[in-house]
């Protein structure tokens, strides 16, 4: 798995895409209710909804009032589900990809969310200081297993006592060493929440007694490489 990508081709985490938009149209159902979904070129999962990220959305379970973060939202099928889900609750997009994020403003307003917003920027910059009961991510795996495990990481601090980071990842992504990792290191119990087409759905609880993992080796050249999107 490559530790850098700057010179791979336009990437879905870049900020500004150079990609010629080509808008079209989507649609799921969630829970019985129709979504509806623009997407475009230059996003992750530009086509459509991704096995692995319908995986994740069936195997999401909150509670009405959790306040959610969607990190790395793209076009926003997971944070539209996640609003609906804990509708008196709260839910942040965040992406550094500026189509993405414009994209999941126009997604949540076309179907009528009302307990979540958008914001720009890479990682956990646009939610410095605040704190969730769930942080749900298809992390940019292409990007580096320096990065993966900056976020895997990070993430712990920005999650309440008894919080829980779910993500998502394929077998030829290093799902089951990103598994293991968090097995070994991070702060509280570690589950399979669901299987599928080589995907899996993992769940870290963070409780409240145990230390946040120690920043992995590579973590500071991971730091200074990446300046882009998180998913």
């Amino acid at each position: 798995m490559p530790e850098e990508f700057e010179a791979a081709p336009e990437q879905y985490f870049s900020e500004q895409p150079r990609a010629r938009s080509e808008r079209t149209e989507r649609r799921f159902l969630y829970r019985g209710e129709l979504l509806t979904f623009v997407v475009d070129t230059g996003i992750f999962s530009s086509h459509g909804l991704d096995p692995g990220t319908a995986l994740l959305i069936e195997n999401l379970s909150l509670r009405p009032t959790d306040r959610v973060l969607d990190l790395g939202c793209g076009w926003g099928p997971v944070g539209v589900a996640a609003a609906k889900s804990a509708s008196d609750g709260h839910v942040v997009l965040t992406d550094v990809n500026r189509r993405a994020t414009r994209l999941a403003r126009e997604n949540l307003a076309r179907n009528r969310v009302k307990n979540a917003e958008v914001r720009s920027g890479s990682l956990f910059a646009p939610v410095a200081n605040e704190s969730f009961d769930v942080i749900v991510t298809n992390p940019p795996f292409h990007a580096g297993r320096a990065l993966v495990l900056r976020i895997l990481t990070e993430a712990s601090d920005h999650l309440v006592p008894d919080g829980r980071v779910v993500l998502v990842g394929k077998g030829s992504q290093g799902i089951r060493f990103y598994q293991a990792w968090l097995e070994a290191n991070w702060p509280g119990p570690v589950s399979v929440l669901g299987r599928g087409s080589g995907y899996r759905v993992l769940e870290a609880r963070r409780t409240s007694s145990a230390p946040p993992p120690s920043p992995p080796a590579g973590h500071r050249a991971g730091r200074r490489r990446f300046a882009g999107r998180s998913r």
